[in-house]
């Protein structure tokens, strides 16, 4: 796995071991990132499901303002910090170690312009996050979620009862990614 644009170009991220992280794929990552590019630049990016921070070092890389990492395993802290110093962006990335519940508490009073919603397929707390995040007003005004999950269905169905409007769906395999906003 690698940075695949901007200023840590080529610079080949560590993952963690086994099976309770699933990283994005890099040809993932490079179609999410040129859907979104023009929100990148100057955005300010939570990862709430972190992993090996890989979603919001790309982000910081290709020009992001900050991005906030979040996630609850003791050895996803230490590959994403490891992967921050890797990049040199340690001045516009924060890691935060604690569930996602905890870490929207924590982020209350912040507004986000891209948050990334990656979390492990199998726990269905995707749409619990979102929820959240509009509960605590986390979202810019103009602001966009990406939830990656492998059941779209299921998150579609859930989605209708969280007030965020669905703009976009896209396929790749198994992954999709659904993009949300706020509703008008």
């Amino acid at each position: 796995m690698r940075v695949i644009s901007g200023t840590a170009r080529g610079t080949n991220l560590e993952t963690l071991e086994g099976n309770n992280t699933r990283p994005t794929l890099d040809r993932v990552k490079e179609a999410l990132f040129n859907i979104i590019q023009c929100d990148i630049v100057d955005a300010k990016v939570l990862d709430l499901f972190a992993g090996s921070g890989a979603l919001g070092i790309e982000a910081l890389s290709r020009g992001a303002k900050t991005c906030i990492m979040c996630d609850k395993s003791y050895e996803a802290i230490q590959i994403i910090n490891k992967n921050i110093k890797k990049t040199h962006l340690e001045g516009k990335a924060k890691v935060i170690k604690n569930d996602y519940k905890k870490a929207l508490e924590l982020l209350q009073g912040q507004k986000f312009d891209v948050i990334f919603i990656d979390p492990p397929y199998a726990l269905d707390i995707a749409v619990n996050s979102i929820k959240a995040i509009i509960e605590f007003n986390l979202l810019a005004d103009d602001g966009i979620i990406i939830l990656e999950t492998d059941n779209e269905k299921r998150e579609l169905e859930n989605l209708n009862k969280v007030n965020v409007n669905v703009y976009d769906l896209r396929k790749y395999g198994r992954v999709n990614l659904i993009f949300l906003n706020r509703k008008g």
